[in-house]
Formats: C-alpha cells, structure tokens, sequence
C-alpha cells in the first residue's frame, strides 16, 4: 500500500461509527458499513474503537483512521485522550491514529499524544476545532490536520460544516481532512475546492437514526398533520 496520505488525497473517506448502543453497533455491522462504503467509492474509513480497527484491518487493506472515544470524569476530551489508547490502535492496525488536539484539561497533552502515535510508527492526525489549535498542531508534529470538533467545544452546535475553517487550516501546509455536519454531496465538493485534502462523512451515510430524524423532523416542522384532518392524501 502506498503512503496513506497520498492515497486519501482527494478522496471520500467514510466514518463507521454507529450509534452506540444501537441496534447497529456490531463488530460485524461495522465491518459490513466499511465495506459497503469502499464498494461505493470510499477510499479510506474512520473506524472507533480497537476491536472494530482490528475486524475491519482482517477485512480491507484500505487506509484507515482509527481513534477510540472514552467518557472520562477529569476531562471533556473523547477522542484517543490516553497513551494506552494509542498504543491499543497501533496494534489493531490503524494506519492513521486520531486524537482531540484541542485546548482543553486533559490527562496527556496533545504533543505527548503524537509522539506516541510516531512512537508506534503510524500517523497522527488532530482533531482540532479553533485555527490556533490547528496551528499549534502543525508546529508540534501532526501529521493531519482535522476540523472534526469545531462546534463541539462548547456552545449551541451549529448544523452546517466549518467550511471557513477548512479554507483556513489549508493554508499551513499540512493535509487538511475537513469532517463535521457534511451531509451532501455539495458540501463535500465544496471542502475540497476550498482545500481540504480528503473528506469525513459519518453520519450521512452510517447512522440511519440520524438520516430518519433529519427527514421526521422536516416533515414535524411544516406543521401540517393528515392524519388528525382525516385526510388520506
């Protein structure tokens, strides 16, 4: 396989992160949406967790991302917070290890988390949600740049993606992988003509639960109900 980088250059990859505790979080299930999702034009994949890395690393030599969320007391940072997490990854077979780069308590440091993942002899990318922590990423080592947390850090979430920090990020020099609330084919395009090297999509494509509510929750808005009319319509 060439340099993952180079590989993803350009390209969809796709997050198979099911809802936890859903009726598809499965090992099999998320082996099944990784697969899918290549046979659809994927080219890399955004897997959660060590024991799904490692099923689906035995089903595909595609590139993959590989992060592992933890709910800690200490800190609100989720994604790849512990060195052990790292260290787990690597050897599941993650090609690319993802950790929060944000500023926020932590029990390591974002650094500490890269060296580790260079340690192992993967590549680090940053989940990051601000500019500065993008910049501060670059300057310590990340071998990625992700704008998977902006609008996560704090605040009312927003609905549509950070485009404006995608085109930001891409002006250090470092691949950009723009992920966060893309949900149409338009706004990936429109990440890679703004300069992301390569684009995340989750729940779009892998959480039916998600796609269902988006569609319930436009029809509840038009505030019309056929059925309390009597109309067969």
């Amino acid at each position: 396989m060439q340099d993952p980088i180079t590989e993803l250059a350009g390209t969809l990859i796709v997050s198979c992160q099911p809802v936890v505790g859903g009726p598809l979080d499965r090992v099999e299930i998320v082996v099944g949406f990784a697969l899918a999702a290549l046979a659809g034009g994927a080219r890399g994949l955004r897997i959660e967790g060590a024991a799904n890395v490692a099923a689906v690393r035995a089903a595909t030599s595609a590139p993959i991302i590989g992060l592992i969320k933890r709910d800690l007391d200490a800190t609100s940072v989720r994604i790849t917070p512990l060195l052990e997490d790292v260290e787990m990854l690597a050897a599941a077979g993650a090609d690319i290890i993802a950790f929060d780069a944000t500023n926020r308590k932590r029990p390591n440091t974002a650094s500490e988390l890269c060296s580790a993942v260079h340690g192992a002899g993967k590549l680090g990318m940053a989940d990051i949600a601000k500019f500065e922590e993008a910049k501060e990423a670059s300057a310590f080592g990340a071998d990625l740049i992700g704008t998977t947390l902006s609008g996560y850090t704090g605040g009312p979430e927003p609905t549509a993606p950070d485009l404006e920090l995608v085109q930001r990020c891409a002006q250090l020099a470092k691949p950009v992988i723009s992920e966060g609330r893309i949900r149409t084919p338009n706004q990936a395009a429109a990440a890679i003509e703004l300069g992301a090297h390569a684009v995340v999509v989750g729940s779009a494509i892998t959480r039916p639960e998600h796609i269902t509510g988006w569609f319930a929750e436009a029809i509840e808005r038009t505030g019309i109900s056929y059925a309390a009319t009597g109309s067969t319509r």
